[in-house]
């Protein structure tokens, strides 16, 4: 008994001090913590505001527009090929003309030199003239198809620009959410190392007094150390996404407002798959884009059967010539003339069949796109649909398994401490805890990433749902660049 009783009153020693010892490292713990739990001074960026910075900054965005002022342009060059066209030339030429032949007789009674043989003079002189030409179009079938094609292939590019704007946002709120998630996993690490750390101190002390074995401490210090590796390795991750939003946005973000808790986690509304489906058949802009494509295609089709039929076109011509020289009608003459100009192309060497060839096949090419387009679209946006509706569940599923986690590790520590658990049990009990409060946080952001998703598949994200995710926005509570804390 008395073997016992001294037991029992070094154990309860050891865990005095080890209590003792844990409450004075959480005081240093919380000391050290202290500019991080303080509030932020610098201004927090909420999503809108990462938004509105995107549009002014971000390059895709930016390329996309200038491609589609690009192609704004087809329409009034096809239009051109219907309209009066007006050229003008000009020509100048001097001429040194002589006359190396013998002399003749002048035979001009009222010459001074009459019946006198004479030497024809050297003669220079300069001529010069200009011309214009007005053409005006008035049959030409494949000039009218191809003003058809180029509308559609502004439709398209329209589309695609929308498509582009569309996508911004779900790669703003992609970004976003990275930033936040790497500070979830940071936060996530940073407890598992001081809880480790706290656990390795609380072994080195029951091994000192001969508690426990020295296996318990060789397992504590490798869960320490695999602990300060995933920190390490969140440290990096936390800033690499920093440094991904400011290239989307050209801003150097020193801190993001965090996601509130009271987000709601619901179904999509309507919970019909088919209706989403329907939807997304109806609007998805990439399919709109597709169609406008093929529409253009198929007017291309028919502007190059077009190119073997006859074109008319009304013709104006004047000229203006003025010679230095000797001219039987003068020396300035004025030609104007009108003229109907009938074109058939016959032969030209088989570009105008090879042409058609060549756009029948593209008109293929461009209908099995859209039909790609169409499949790919009904099954992101299925796939989309039944993972929001696993967020859902899986959301209210880690909540719960964060609660059950804490229990189970209650309970394993306090077998540690009676004998019943070792250290290995504990250690990985407060791994599980600490991975499971990630994958809560880690669950909500990717409800909200495939709820994005999901809508612009259908083709229904517009700004107003990023306004309204952006209610949900804590300015109380912040991410805060890792270098600019640093820096502090």
């Amino acid at each position: 008994m008395q073997g016992s009783d001294r037991l029992l009153t070094v154990r309860t020693e050891t865990l005095r001090n080890v209590t003792s010892s844990f409450r004075h490292f959480c005081a240093l713990t919380l000391f050290a913590s202290l500019p991080l739990l303080a509030p932020v001074s610098a201004h927090a960026d909420d999503l809108l505001e990462v938004y509105n910075a995107a549009l002014d900054h971000d390059p895709v965005l930016g390329a996309s527009r200038a491609g589609h002022q690009a192609r704004k342009e087809v329409i009034p060059q096809a239009r051109s090929q219907l309209l009066p066209s007006v050229t003008a030339g000009a020509s100048t030429t001097w001429t040194e003309r002589s006359f190396p032949v013998a002399p003749i007789q002048d035979t001009n009674p009222a010459s001074p030199t009459f019946g006198q043989f004479v030497e024809i003079p050297d003669q220079e002189f300069n001529d010069h003239a200009w011309q214009t030409r007005l053409s005006q179009p008035i049959v030409d079938v494949e000039a009218v198809y191809a003003i058809r094609g180029a509308y559609a292939t502004v439709d398209q590019s329209k589309h695609l620009l929308s498509a582009t704007e569309q996508n911004l946002i779900v790669r703003v709120v992609q970004a976003y959410l990275n930033v936040l998630r790497a500070q979830d996993l940071l936060d996530s690490t940073l407890a598992e190392e001081t809880a480790v750390k706290r656990q390795l101190e609380q072994v080195q002390q029951r091994f000192d007094v001969g508690l426990v074995a020295i296996t318990d401490v060789l397992e504590a210090q490798a869960a320490f150390d695999n602990s300060v590796v995933r920190r390490i390795q969140a440290d990096g991750d936390h800033e690499i996404f920093f440094e991904t939003l400011r290239t989307l946005t050209g801003i150097n973000h020193e801190a993001l407002n965090r996601i509130a808790t009271k987000l709601p986690i619901v179904n999509p509304a309507p919970q019909d798959e088919e209706e989403w489906v329907s939807a997304a058949l109806a609007g998805n802009l990439a399919i709109a884009a597709a169609e406008a494509q093929l529409r253009a295609a198929e007017r291309n089709v028919a502007a190059r059967r077009a190119a073997h039929l006859p074109t008319i076109n009304g013709v104006v011509n004047h000229s203006h010539y003025v010679t230095g020289g000797v001219s039987f009608l003068g020396n300035k003459i004025d030609t104007t003339t009108y003229a109907l100009e009938l074109q058939l192309p016959i032969y030209l060497g088989g570009f105008n069949s090879s042409r058609r060839r060549e756009a029948g096949a593209l008109a293929e090419q461009a209908r099995e796109q859209l039909q790609d387009q169409r499949l790919t679209v009904s099954r992101d946006t299925r796939n989309l649909f039944r993972a929001v509706a696993t967020d859902v569940v899986r959301v209210k599923a880690r909540q719960k398994a964060i609660k059950s986690s804490q229990s189970a590790l209650e309970a394993t520590q306090t077998g540690y401490e009676v004998g019943t658990r070792n250290i290995v049990d504990v250690l990985q009990a407060q791994q599980r805890l600490y991975a499971v409060q990630f994958d809560f946080a880690d669950s909500r952001y990717s409800y909200v990433n495939d709820l994005m998703r999901l809508k612009q598949a259908s083709g229904s994200l517009i700004v107003d749902d990023l306004k309204e995710l952006n209610t949900f926005t804590d300015p109380n509570n912040q991410v805060k660049r890792l270098a600019l804390l640093t820096k502090q």
